[in-house]
C-alpha cells in the first residue's frame, strides 16, 4: 500500500483547501508535518518531512503545495527514503540573491536545483502571483520533473477557488 504524505506550504490551509480535504477524506493521506503556521523555517520542515518518510519502509508519494515544494527539494538534497514520486504544486520562486529581512516569515537558504531522485510533476499556473511560467519551467527542468500547465488557476489555493481539485486527484493517480 502506498502512503501519501501531504507537505503543506508556508501557512495553515483553509478548511476548503484541496490539501486539507484530501487528508480528511482519504485514510492513506497524512500531513508531513501537520500544517504549521508561519514562520516557514526550512530546516524544521525538512526534519518533519524526514521523520514522516522514515516512519515506514512503505513507499510514499509526496504531495506538496507552494513552499511545501521547496521542502521536498531540500529534503531530497539531504536525505533518502522510500519515496516513489512527488506532485509539486505551484512552487514559489525564490531568487537565489534574496536575503530574508527581519520582518519576513520565511527562512530558507538556496533552493536546490538538482534532479530529484524520484519521478515528479511540477504543476504550473499561468496566473500564479509567486512564480512565472518561465520560473516553473526552470524548476521542472532542474528537478528533472514533468511540467503540467494547469492554466489560469492563480496559486491553486482556496483564495483562487480550489476547494476540490479533481484534476489534482487524477495527477496523483498517474504517479
Amino acid at each position: 500500500m502506498t502512503r501519501y504524505l501531504v507537505v503543506p506550504g508556508r501557512g495553515v490551509s483553509f478548511a476548503d483547501h484541496w490539501t486539507r480535504q484530501w487528508v480528511e477524506n482519504y485514510p492513506n493521506y497524512q500531513w508531513a508535518p501537520e500544517p504549521p503556521g508561519p514562520p516557514y523555517i526550512a530546516d524544521e520542515r525538512v526534519a518533519a518531512l524526514d521523520a514522516a518518510v522514515s516512519a515506514s519502509d512503505e513507499s510514499a508519494v509526496l504531495i506538496a503545495h507552494s513552499a511545501g515544494c521547496l521542502t521536498v527539494a531540500l529534503w531530497a538534497a539531504r536525505h533518502a527514503g522510500p519515496v516513489r514520486a512527488a506532485l509539486l504544486v505551484t512552487p514559489p520562486y525564490i531568487d537565489p540573491k534574496w536575503t530574508p529581512q527581519p520582518d519576513d516569515d520565511v527562512f530558507i537558504g538556496e533552493v536546490p536545483r538538482q534532479p530529484l531522485p524520484f519521478r515528479s510533476v511540477v504543476v504550473a499556473s499561468r496566473t500564479d502571483p509567486f512564480s512565472s511560467m518561465v520560473q516553473f519551467e526552470g524548476y521542472a527542468r532542474d528537478w528533472g520533473a514533468e511540467l503540467y500547465d494547469a492554466g489560469d488557476v492563480g496559486h491553486l489555493d482556496s483564495k483562487t477557488g480550489f476547494g476540490p481539485w479533481s484534476e489534482g486527484e487524477r495527477l496523483v493517480a498517474t504517479l
